[in-house]
């Protein structure tokens, strides 16, 4: 048995899918498993934007490599032809990245009742449904030694009670969170790991409005205690952490990657008097 990172972390051998992992905190991940060794499918719903994100990170020369195609986990129909996808490229699969979703913001008042179906049968029902057809590809990979890993993305959207116009969003993530102990409860015993990461503010398709630009940048950076917004290195170590040697043993576990940002409180309950 090894301690060095290099193996602590490796991910030689291992099939990766990340879903939505063309752009943002999936296109980061997928670097990440691909840098370790891994080989990564990623799919999202424009096959262009995934083949361009796979070509860039097989230019890198990493270890591992990557490949992309057209995937929708926004409906039954797209996640049978999902998984049948996947099935045709691998007869098992060790890490699931589940990062597809969507967000839709409006104010108190104004808040449309189709955006709450729209955001949780993506970011909840599609998530689930994915995991459960994908069961017997993650079984396939599956030891008590190497267990398969699922990652689910949530947000610390939904370890906070803000709801900062994102309504739907937030209580969708709040879900994640808790379904990804529900389903850690039931897969370990079957050497599937489950375990989500709950990222603050990280550059994104999704977060173009308010941190695409310097100023926005700036302000964003200042409500994060550690006075940054999120890097792809951080994206990619928790990721080669949690799917490496490293992190076997760790199932059922929400991973704040948010700076700081799921404790933070206001400066003092108590003044002292002057």
């Amino acid at each position: 048995m090894s301690l060095k990172p290099k193996d602590l972390f490796d991910l030689t051998g291992k099939v990766a899918l990340v879903t939505g992992g063309a752009t943002g905190i999936g296109r980061m991940a997928a670097e990440g498993l691909a840098s370790a060794g891994a080989r990564v499918l990623i799919a999202s719903r424009k096959a262009e934007a995934c083949e361009a994100a796979s070509a860039e990170i097989n230019a890198m020369d990493l270890p591992g490599s990557a490949e992309g195609f057209a995937g929708d986990v926004g409906s039954e129909a797209g996640i049978e032809a999902l998984v049948q996808a996947v099935g045709q490229r691998t007869d098992k699969l060790d890490i699931l990245m589940n990062n597809a979703g969507r967000t839709w913001g409006a104010p108190m008042g104004e808040f449309p009742y189709e955006a709450w179906t729209k955001v949780l049968g993506l970011n909840v029902s599609g998530m689930f449904h994915l995991t459960q057809l994908l069961l017997p590809l993650l079984r396939a990979a599956a030891s008590p030694e190497a267990p398969a890993r699922v990652v689910n993305v949530g947000s610390v959207m939904g370890e906070i009670p803000k709801g900062q116009g994102a309504y739907s969003y937030a209580t969708s993530k709040g879900a994640v969170h808790h379904m990804t102990r529900i389903l850690a409860n039931e897969l370990t015993p079957e050497h599937i790991t489950v375990n989500a990461i709950a990222p603050g503010p990280f550059m994104s398709k999704m977060m173009a409005f308010a941190i695409g630009h310097d100023e926005g940048r700036r302000k964003t950076a200042a409500t994060v205690p550690l006075g940054r917004v999120g890097a792809e290195e951080d994206v990619a170590g928790v990721m080669q952490f949690l799917c490496g040697k490293g992190g076997a043993y760790v199932s059922g576990a929400v991973i704040p990657l948010s700076g700081g940002m799921q404790v933070a409180t206001a400066k003092a309950a108590f003044l002292e008097d002057d």
